[in-house]
């Protein structure tokens, strides 16, 4: 019985530790920085106050060492270190054009270091893109989806009994893209009530991973497609997915920049397209609503697919990447991948006459050009803070999209959402499916 008691208690203790060891929250220094206007939005010419703090157990931290960057966001003009005394500081700046203007402190304390940022926007309904337009943009696009359409979609569809819930049937799907042999792969979740449903398409940000599909959007109520964009299986483990992004898909998003025919994106556009096209092949489908929604990657995917296929009735982009590409050419933060923003690489295209090819390649692959082509209601959110997708070209984008749309600004959020926002996201998307 003390054997037992004894094995017992070592399995509490270590239920305990495990425990432990997941509700680590936050840290204890904090770096702080506030505007001295709550929306954080200023009038080009106006002065921005930034007051910094850094604390300890929510105290300020006397005698802290910062050092601190500021300027045009992802062009910063100020270099410099401080010690502050009482822990905190002041810091102004202005723009004359509109855009965003950030400051970013790290504080070292006892050889770690604690970083904080701030972006304030200076007229940003003012912001237009660089962003120009191919002739042929629609052209090349037309004929990119009539060659992908020649093939039959053949696809394929295999229950995932684990991943059923009492709302929903659980799909792994395929279906062919712009070859006979070039698949698209993707989660799929149909209600288990016979009936006709509206649907959603759940487009990628970047990257390569597995999906486990959405059964909780409107659970009995829609049909759920979330696609890969790979054309591998998306229920393989994830070691899998690790070993083709350090390998064979490394840097996909740079491919044949200069050669819009043979751009990676080419077969990805096509196939998120697809994607419309296999939702409307479903005997499920109500053949009158179709949402496309993605954040990053996915937020531009939801405007290309919005632009080419008049079946999309609304769209749903959170901090939409692969949008003005060419500001970074005029040294204004771009868009993701950032393809122009590296300033020896960008003297060296120069150099080599290979700029302008990039530049013209690019164009039909930014999403301000399809943005162009929207007709749809669409809900736009991303985060002043954002250091992947900086804010100055998603405003830039929202401020020329032609349709009805809604901004729901999250100014504190970098490259992730709050819990607030990701309930809105999800609150426009129900009421647009119903």
């Amino acid at each position: 019985m003390n054997k037992l008691k004894y094995i017992i208690l070592c399995l509490l203790c270590l239920i305990l530790g495990m425990q432990s060891k997941a509700q680590i929250v936050g840290k204890n220094i904090v770096v702080t920085i506030t505007p001295d206007h709550k929306d954080w939005n200023y009038k080009t010419g106006e002065k921005a106050t930034f007051i910094v703090n850094v604390r300890k157990s929510q105290t300020l931290l006397d005698n802290v060492k910062v050092s601190y960057e500021a300027g045009p966001v992802m062009y910063p003009e100020v270099k410099k270190t401080a010690t502050l005394k009482d822990g905190t500081m002041k810091y102004t700046a202005s723009m004359s054009t509109p855009g965003f203007y950030r400051l970013s402190v790290t504080a070292e304390v006892e050889g770690k270091k604690y970083e904080g940022r701030c972006t304030a926007a200076f007229s940003p309904e003012k912001i237009q893109p660089y962003c120009k337009e191919p002739k042929d943009f629609d052209g090349f696009w037309k004929k990119a989806l009539a060659d992908a359409r020649f093939n039959d979609l053949n696809s394929t569809k295999r229950l995932l009994p684990e991943r059923c819930t009492k709302d929903a049937n659980v799909y792994e799907i395929s279906y062919v893209n712009n070859s006979w042999n070039s698949r698209m792969y993707g989660i799929l979740s149909v209600p288990v009530k016979a009936g006709k449903y509206p649907a959603l398409l759940r487009v990628p940000g970047a990257g390569v991973r597995p999906y486990t599909g959405d059964t909780y959007t409107a659970p009995s109520k829609a049909i759920v497609l979330e696609i890969g964009v790979h054309g591998i299986p998306v229920t393989m483990e994830q070691k899998v997915y690790d070993n083709l992004l350090a390998g064979a898909l490394n840097n996909y998003w740079s491919t044949n920049l200069d050669e819009p025919n043979e751009n990676f994106y080419k077969r990805v556009v096509t196939g998120a397209v697809r994607g419309v096209d296999y939702i409307a092949s479903l005997p499920e489908w109500n053949g009158k609503t179709i949402g496309v929604t993605g954040a990053s990657q996915g937020g531009f995917l939801s405007l290309a697919v919005a632009a080419l296929d008049n079946r999309v009735t609304f769209l749903a982009a959170v901090h939409d990447a692969m949008c003005d590409f060419e500001a970074e050419v005029h040294g204004v933060a771009g868009g993701w991948p950032h393809y122009f923003h590296d300033k020896a690489k960008l003297e060296s295209m120069k150099n080599s006459k290979t700029l302008e090819a990039k530049i013209e390649g690019a164009r039909y692959y930014d999403g301000v050009n399809f943005a162009k082509r929207c007709h749809v209601p669409a809900w736009f959110s991303f985060g002043y803070n954002d250091d992947v997708v900086p804010p100055v070209s998603s405003y830039g984008l929202y401020n020329i999209y032609p349709a009805e749309k809604k901004l729901s600004v999250y100014q504190q959020t970098a490259h992730f959402w709050y819990q607030e926002q990701w309930d809105e996201w999800q609150s426009f998307i129900i009421d647009n499916l119903k």
